[in-house]
């Protein structure tokens, strides 16, 4: 194992390898219907190695998928009502142009009308179909957007059984692998219903994250959304929903089926990123207000939003000295965008900042504080050290899946060296096995003595695969990682280690190994 960026670009030239030998090899022979289906499963794994790392947002009805998925981008482009757009399967990609099209499910295109308002993008659907819809791209200028294509997808519990239909469809497909290279699922609480759609993601039966499995354990991380009423819509919510994730990290149900947990309050992260300086002169003035009418006024939505609020209360609104008026109208828009949670943190913290002079003083400062406080930089830097940080990993796995498909479902009398070469590099990559062991591990597959199980799981990259994370973020690195080297050794050749611990220990002692090297 070299270094951890050197080995994931050859990882991903073996692919793209084995993947034009199977073009070429399936690009003879007769026309028929399995030469076609295979033509076009190689044709799109081929494409997605170059593309940005394909990651969708899943969960059930209301979950928050659009208005997390906005939060990511930092623009309102996903729509967040009820209309025709959340029934459909929209893909996201960074593009010098704003574009929208429709894809057919016979494969044709067209362009979609759309506009955008201070609400955020609106796509114009009148006179279209759903039912003859594959998917929608949107194509946007979007920094958000140039490591990965967002994916947003149907709730998965819809009424409308159609709708669960095509984000399964897209997810878990019968036919080909998954149209996605990971998964960012989001649920309020672990029902049964949740952790049954992280199994189909996982596919333990083909060995989750271990293999090809679908998009496997660890391509996919669990967001506890709505995380401010997990937490009760206190100050503290945040930090609560936050302990209610650490639980479910460790949950037997729930370990083997991703990554890892995180809170979030995708409301409070989608207006912090998309704060409007009207809301911030607003909410300054409300946090002038004297805090016991404030926090009474605060009790629920109908009272903050009433037309004629208490007598006391309303006088207080009233006497702000820049002569800001906080009517119904503009209340009732600061808790669409905000929530009681985003309303109560964002007045705080401004109280805060007006008494000491410092910290939050200015709308730039006050959206910082909120996307800190919704849990949202958690998430993106968990998705940037385990997902995006493993992106050619996940897209190998994805082109490699599509190839054994192929071969599995179209066979022919000519393809013994290209399944040799596949087995080459699925056997032959230190990834993969990795992942197989990781999997393994939190699955109970494998036992370990519980002191020496979570340095194994880390040195295998399950924190993530930089030699930091995988070290513990330890002050002497090289230190560290000759210390572990020497102590994995030892446990790999013991004759009391089972042969099941000694793979792993094996296992690990390599990725030592290439630690050593990258350093």
């Amino acid at each position: 194992m070299t270094g951890a960026a050197d080995t994931r670009t050859r990882l991903t030239d073996q692919a793209r390898s084995v993947v034009g030998n199977a073009q070429r090899l399936y690009g003879t022979g007769a026309p028929d219907a399995a030469n076609g289906w295979a033509r076009a499963v190689l044709q799109d794994a081929r494409a997605r190695l170059d593309e940005p790392l394909r990651v969708a947002l899943a969960g059930t009805l209301k979950a928050g998928k659009s208005t997390l998925l906005n939060a990511l981008v930092g623009e309102r482009v996903a729509a967040t009502d009820a209309g025709e757009c959340t029934r459909l399967v929209t893909w996201y990609r960074d593009a010098p142009s704003p574009t929208v099209l429709r894809e057919d499910l016979d494969g044709r295109r067209g362009p979609v009308p759309f506009a955008q308002d201070r609400e955020g993008l609106r796509i114009d659907l009148r006179g279209v179909d759903p039912a003859r819809v594959g998917r929608l791209l949107v194509d946007w200028p979007s920094r958000g957007l140039a490591e990965t294509t967002l994916v947003d997808t149907p709730g998965l519990d819809s009424i409308r059984e159609t709708n669960s239909r095509r984000t399964l469809a897209f997810v878990t497909p019968d036919d080909r692998p998954s149209g996605a290279d990971a998964v960012v699922y989001l649920m309020r609480h672990a029902h049964r219903n949740d952790v049954g759609f992280l199994e189909a993601f996982a596919d333990l039966a083909r060995g989750g994250a271990g293999g090809l499995g679908a998009v496997g354990a660890s391509g996919t991380v669990v967001v506890l959304s709505r995380a401010d009423e997990i937490g009760g819509g206190g100050l503290d919510a945040i930090t609560t929903a936050g302990q209610v994730a650490d639980a479910y990290r460790s949950d037997p149900a729930l370990r083997p089926l991703c990554q890892t947990v995180v809170a979030v309050d995708g409301l409070l992260a989608e207006t912090a990123r998309t704060l409007r300086q009207a809301e911030f002169t607003a909410l300054r003035a409300l946090a002038r207000a004297p805090r016991a009418e404030v926090d009474a006024l605060l009790l629920s939505v109908d009272r903050f939003c009433a037309a004629e609020p208490p007598a006391v209360v309303a006088e207080a609104l009233a006497s702000d000295p820049e002569g800001v008026r906080l009517d119904a109208p503009t209340r009732r828009s600061l808790m669409d965008r905000f929530g009681v949670y985003g309303i109560r943190t964002a007045t705080t913290v401004l109280r805060r900042g007006a008494r000491t002079g410092r910290g939050v003083v200015d709308s730039a400062s006050l959206a910082e504080e909120l996307v800190r406080r919704s849990g949202l930089e958690e998430l993106r830097e968990v998705l940037a050290s385990r997902v995006v940080g493993r992106r050619d990993v996940h897209k190998a796995r994805s082109a490699l899946l599509a190839v054994e498909m192929v071969l599995a479902r179209a066979p022919r009398p000519d393809t013994g060296p290209l399944a040799a070469e596949l087995e080459r590099v699925l056997t032959g990559a230190h990834e993969f096995t990795e992942q197989r062991l990781l999997a393994a591990l939190r699955q109970g597959q494998v036992t370990m003595p519980p002191d020496t199980q979570p340095e194994a799981e880390r040195l295998l990259g399950g924190d993530g695969p930089d030699p930091a994370e995988r070290l513990g973020g330890a002050d002497d690195p090289r230190g560290a990682a000759l210390e572990a080297l020497d102590r994995w050794r030892t446990r790999a050749e013991s004759p009391l280690t089972s042969r099941a611990a000694a793979e792993v220990a094996r296992a690990v002692v390599r990725s030592c190994e290439g630690v050593l090297t990258h350093l």
